[in-house]
């Protein structure tokens, strides 16, 4: 049973849903898996609490 876990700054319902089938859907088809054993966890992350480049992404 594969878990994926995407690490991301917020996005809407509509585009989370649309990631889950299609990280689903390449499990699916690369390793011939049912549907149901895929897992994907979103941990999203908010722009105060992630940093590129030494500065916050919420200063940029």
């Amino acid at each position: 049973m594969p878990i994926v876990t995407v690490q991301q700054g917020p996005r809407s319902v509509e585009l989370k849903r649309e990631l889950v089938q299609r990280i689903t859907d390449a499990f699916v088809d690369t390793l011939q898996l049912p549907a149901e054993t895929v897992q994907v966890w979103i941990q999203e992350v908010p722009a105060d609490s992630w940093g590129v480049a030494g500065k916050l992404v919420a200063d940029k």
